[in-house]
């Protein structure tokens, strides 16, 4: 058995859902008379947690009870527009296949609503058969770029941080993964390789993954590209 992990994030990395988020969140600012520029959303929007995003656009601190219904209310939209249109990243099933077949643990570690990693495993029932741990925002109290969520899932799966390998495809996602000790794999989803801080391989799907992959990148210490 392996004793190696691959841990990832759900948003932009297991699908590429930031379009659908982004819709939702225009169509939620919409109902507050709030228009986003691209810049926002580039730097104030994606890989940032809801209680950052809304405490931003609102421009006010929200107490408690008011950010979670805000939250609730964004999340319950963008599941209702993304729903009937989940799909996976192209390859990632038979990479996912291909690392359990090699005894591989993986997991998924997300900074979004547990009812987010509902709908989505609902939708890729194959998640539920191959990830022995799956965290979301209710399993932490430090949102990334804290580390708490990659520590946390790295614990359940019984791995080492240092032999375990992040997808991730946002800023503050790679920073966690870093921070937590972990190699990184930035998918380029929501930013380009240069937008990224430096991982150790960048991936725009997994088409051409296997465990191989894996096996390469922790054996190695420089950059590649697939």
């Amino acid at each position: 058995m392996s004793q190696l992990a691959v841990i990832f994030d759900m948003d932009g990395v297991i699908a590429d859902t930031n379009p659908t988020h982004n819709i939702a969140w225009r169509k939620f600012l919409d109902r507050y008379k709030i228009v986003p520029t691209e810049d926002d959303l580039q730097n104030h929007m994606y890989g940032k947690h809801n209680s950052y995003i809304l405490n931003y656009f609102l421009k006010r601190e929200l107490l408690t009870e008011e950010l979670l219904r805000l939250q609730f209310e964004k999340e319950a939209l963008f599941r209702e527009l993304y729903t009937s249109i989940v799909q996976p990243l192209p390859g990632l099933l038979a990479f996912l296949a291909d690392l359990n077949k090699n005894g591989v643990k993986t997991g998924i570690a997300t900074s979004a609503p547990v009812e987010n990693l509902e709908m989505m495993v609902a939708q890729i029932p194959f998640l539920n058969e191959v990830m022995s741990s799956m965290l979301s925002e209710k399993d932490v109290s430090n949102h990334k770029p804290h580390p708490e969520v990659y520590l946390k899932s790295a614990e359940r799966l019984g791995v080492l941080p240092s032999q375990c390998v992040v997808f991730e495809d946002s800023v503050s996602g790679v920073n966690a993964g870093l921070a937590a000790g972990m190699r990184v794999v930035g998918v380029t989803t929501s930013h380009t390789s240069d937008e990224l801080p430096p991982c150790s391989a960048y991936i725009s799907d997994y088409t051409t993954l296997s465990f191989k992959f894996i096996q390469q990148l922790m054996n190695q210490h420089v950059s590649i590209n697939s």
